[in-house]
């Protein structure tokens, strides 16, 4: 192990006269990686994927490069973190359009503590992913976030204001406005998550969990074993249909899923007669019949992923630096998270180091024509990448 180097760069710029036109002539300043900025990009790459990819807070971060002889304060680091953020807008931008222009998106949402005046607030990060792998797509798989200080059904209307394919989410009732015949200029379509279905099964029948309880815990109902059962047959059917076509998966639903899909209906809905509602397994029972049309889609449509399990991946590091950081510093910051998370996930769904493409891209967007810029983005700078190692 070879630990790291820090570097400063000096550039020098001679001036020189003509005595004969008396002009003075000066090379020209090479670009920076922000305006009148000192960090190079290497620099502002390791400092953004370290907080937003690896959750170290810039606090954590500047007690590590003070011990390596660098003092950077916490205000300066994150001044460098805004300055960063802006400069790679664009490309956010860029990335935006690219996944709401998709057929269908995967839509979830968690909790982000925000400080407010003595103490912290609950705001959400919303994310709407786009990936066709598991359908053979040729298109490649971004991510979107947005940050809000709430979890108004408003927010998702406006990030998704004129997507009209499908989504697939949990039963949020703030996704119910996407989804009105009246919603201009047509509405979303619905699909659910089966995950989430099943997890409601799965607790009420987690038979280690249980044991850890010891003899306080309740008993294990059959009818919730039962519905593991029965909606893991539908998941095996699933997993032999990955990577196929459009046309494929549906042909081989109708043929093996849709028996199986009538069969845990007519079960499940002869089983809830008998039960109160107030027994637990009748909960989770009518969270699925009171919207089966959008659990059994499905079947009618062969782009539907039986899961949302694309959105919470994308999730899962905000998850993970929640228990590294207290909160965010304000709304600002919110947003400029969900840029960075934007960058980073993308970059990392697309098999790309976050790391050295943020360097790479910090480098070079200063001097990249607008018209350019799409070159930079994750799933182009790949195939760059590739093209130059050939050569």
């Amino acid at each position: 192990m070879i630990p790291r180097r820090w570097k400063v760069i000096q550039t020098v710029r001679e001036k020189f006269s003509c005595r004969n036109c008396e002009r003075i002539s000066q090379p020209p300043a090479p670009f920076h990686a922000t305006p009148r900025g000192w960090a190079g990009p290497n620099l502002l790459a390791m400092v953004l994927f370290e907080k937003y990819g690896q959750h170290q807070p810039l606090n954590r971060q500047a007690e590590r490069y003070a011990r390596e002889g660098v003092e950077l304060s916490l205000s300066t680091l994150a001044d460098q973190v805004g300055a960063s953020a802006m400069v790679l807008r664009p490309l956010h931008r860029l990335i935006a359009g690219h996944v709401l222009a998709a057929e269908r998106l995967h839509g979830d949402d968690t909790t982000v503590p925000v400080l407010a005046k003595g103490k912290t607030a609950t705001g959400r990060a919303w994310v709407y992913v786009r990936d066709d792998a598991p359908f053979g797509g040729a298109d490649p798989p971004a991510a979107l976030f947005f940050y809000s200080r709430d979890r108004g059904g408003a927010h998702p209307e406006r990030h998704l204001e004129g997507f009209t394919g499908l989504l697939q989410a949990d039963a949020y009732a703030g996704y119910g406005r996407l989804y009105r015949a009246d919603r201009p200029p047509w509405p979303a379509t619905a699909a659910l998550c089966w995950a989430h279905a099943r997890r409601k099964f799965f607790e009420l029948a987690d038979i280690a969990g249980n044991a850890r309880r010891g003899k306080r815990a309740p008993p294990i109902p059959p009818l919730a074993l039962e519905a593991v059962r029965r909606i893991d047959a539908l998941f095996d059917i699933e997993r032999n249909l990955n990577g196929l076509g459009v046309a494929e998966r549906l042909s081989a639903r109708q043929q093996h899923s849709a028996p199986l899909l009538a069969g845990l209906e007519t079960w499940m809905r002869a089983e809830r007669a008998k039960l109160s509602r107030h027994a637990p397994v009748a909960k989770a029972m009518d969270y699925m019949l009171t919207r089966w049309d959008r659990f059994a889609r499905f079947l009618e449509d062969g782009r539907i992923c039986l899961t949302n399990n694309a959105a919470e991946r994308a999730l899962r590091g905000i998850a993970l630096g929640r228990k590294s950081r207290l909160f965010a510093g304000s709304d600002r910051g919110g947003d400029r998270a969900a840029l960075m998370y934007t960058l980073i996930v993308t970059a990392k769904l697309n098999d790309i180091d976050p790391q050295a493409w943020l360097a790479d891209a910090l480098a070079r967007i200063a001097d990249m024509p607008q018209g350019k810029l799409a070159e930079l983005l994750p799933w182009n700078w790949q195939a760059a990448g590739a093209q130059d190692q050939a050569a």
